[in-house]
């Protein structure tokens, strides 16, 4: 991300505000906090904070130039200078993940995954490459990658996170069913999607 200074919760936000924005720019060349705040319905309070931490406070009677507001928020949200990631486990939820789209909305973007399964590079349906794990090393080096993505069994989780932080990646985004032991300056984030699904049954 472009500015540490903004806060987590309004960064998740900014997506849809930029989406919004570029889809009436044509017809709004101005657009004011309380206009926002109606086409998502979003609480004009919440809209107005969130542009003052992007943009500043918006012109008296007139509030913010359109074009001018989506390259402020596409700059924060690092969409000019997208933060590349790999996965490791290209199975079905690794090969959907290497496939998405909206990452970029968030300033990243997943370049290749790398399986065990893989002898030669082959390539996902939209494109991207997935290389055997022979070629996890160079690429990383090669590419200063930063950000991974753990979708392997459980059993390979530990050793597959250790790869990655053994290859100077910092952050960790873990699919796997196993609590990952890192050093103290790399990030993991769990994700359970057991437990969300659970949560629906409640």
């Amino acid at each position: 991300m472009s500015d540490h200074s903004i806060s987590k919760a309004t960064l998740g936000r900014l997506p849809e505000y930029l989406r919004l924005l570029k889809s009436i720019e044509k017809e709004h060349q101005t657009i004011s906090a309380t206009v926002i705040a109606k086409y998502l319905g979003f609480g004009e309070v919440q809209v107005r904070k969130d542009l003052g931490a992007v943009s500043g406070k918006g012109k008296p009677k007139i509030g913010y130039v359109t074009s001018e507001l989506i390259e402020r928020l596409e700059y924060c949200l690092g969409r000019n200078n997208l933060c590349q990631v790999v996965i490791v486990g290209a199975g079905k939820l690794g090969r959907a993940l290497l496939d998405y789209q909206g990452f970029s909305d968030y300033g990243l973007e997943i370049v290749a995954a790398f399986d065990l399964a893989v002898d030669d590079v082959t390539f996902s349906e939209s494109g991207k490459p997935i290389y055997p794990m022979r070629e996890f090393e160079g690429f990383c080096y090669k590419c200063d990658i930063k950000i991974g993505v753990i979708t392997v069994p459980k059993s390979a989780a530990q050793e597959i996170c250790d790869l990655m932080v053994k290859n100077n990646i910092s952050a960790i985004w873990n699919f796997a069913p196993e609590i990952l032991h890192v050093p103290d300056n790399v990030v993991v984030q769990q994700e359970n999607l057991a437990l969300s699904l659970a949560y629906l049954n409640q």
